[in-house]
C-alpha cells in the first residue's frame, strides 16, 4: 500500500511539474549553462530546456508558432516585434548590453584597430548574417562607419549565428567580428586579448542592448516567470559580467 502511495506521489508530481522552453541568441550560449546552474540551485525541479539560434529566426519560429516560453534576444527589435504583435506577455526590458570584437586564431598586430582588415594577408573575414543575427548587423555598421565595408565586402563570409562566427573564424577564416562574450568560455581562453582579439571601437556601431519577453505559451506558467525574473536578478548580473557583457 505505501509503494503504491508512493508511486501515485511521484506520478502526481511529475504529470504537474512543468518545464520550460526558452530561445536563446546564440552569443548567451556560452553563459546560459552557468545561468541555468545558478538558478537550478533555488528552483531544482524545473527543467529548463533551450533552443539557440539567430534571434531572427528564433523571432520567426516564435511567430509560427514555437512553443517557447521566454526569448533571449540579442537585441532589443525582435522582442519589441513580438511584444507589438500580442506574443509577448511582457514588454522588452534590457538583461544585458553585448560587444564586438575581432579575433583570428594567428597572432596579429592589432594596433590599427578595425584597418586590419584590409591587410592583403586577410583574404576571408567571418561574420554573422546582418539580415538575421544582431552581431552580424553591427558587425556591418562597423565595417560602413570605419569606411572601410566597399573594400572588405568581397571578403566576407556569412554565419547563421554569433555562435557559428566563431566556428567560422576559428575554421575557414583570416579573421572574424565575433560577440565578445564568446571569448569568455573556457574553449576560448587559449586566445588573448590584443594578441588574437581586439575590442571594435564601440563608437562605430550601435549598442547592443539585449532584450528579453516572457511569451504568450508561458501565461500562467509559473515556472517560467520564476526563470524571466531569476535573468534580471542581481545574480544573474554578476554571470553575465564574467562573460564580458555590461548590465545595468
Amino acid at each position: 500500500m505505501k509503494k503504491t502511495l508512493f508511486t501515485l506521489f511521484f506520478l502526481s508530481l511529475t504529470l504537474y511539474a512543468k518545464n520550460i522552453n526558452i530561445a536563446v541568441a546564440a552569443n548567451v550560449s556560452y553563459a546560459i549553462p552557468e545561468l541555468i546552474s545558478a538558478f537550478h540551485q533555488q528552483n531544482p525541479d524545473i527543467k529548463v530546456q533551450t533552443t539557440l539560434g539567430s534571434s531572427g529566426k528564433l523571432t520567426a519560429q516564435i511567430q509560427n508558432g514555437a512553443p517557447y516560453d521566454i526569448l533571449l534576444s540579442a537585441n532589443m527589435k525582435y522582442p519589441q516585434a513580438l511584444y507589438k504583435k500580442a506574443l509577448a506577455l511582457t514588454k522588452p526590458l534590457v538583461y544585458a548590453q553585448g560587444s564586438l570584437a575581432i579575433l583570428s586564431t594567428q597572432k596579429r598586430d592589432f594596433h590599427q584597430g578595425i584597418n586590419i582588415v584590409t591587410n592583403k594577408d586577410i583574404k576571408r573575414i567571418a561574420i554573422a548574417n546582418p539580415n538575421t543575427a544582431p552581431y552580424g548587423k553591427a558587425s556591418r555598421q562597423a565595417l560602413q562607419n570605419a569606411g572601410l565595408y566597399t573594400a572588405v565586402k568581397s571578403k566576407l563570409i556569412y554565419a547563421e549565428s554569433a555562435s557559428q562566427t566563431v566556428a567560422f573564424t576559428i575554421t575557414a577564416a583570416d579573421l572574424g567580428f565575433v560577440a565578445k562574450s564568446t571569448l569568455f568560455s573556457p574553449k576560448m581562453k587559449q586566445y588573448k586579448e590584443g594578441i588574437h582579439y581586439t575590442d571594435v571601437n564601440p563608437k562605430l556601431y550601435t549598442p547592443i542592448k539585449q532584450g528579453i519577453v516572457l511569451l504568450k505559451h508561458a501565461t500562467n506558467n509559473a515556472e517560467a516567470e520564476a526563470f524571466y525574473k531569476f535573468i534580471l536578478s542581481k545574480n544573474a548580473k554578476n554571470i553575465f559580467k564574467k562573460y564580458g557583457y555590461q548590465v545595468q
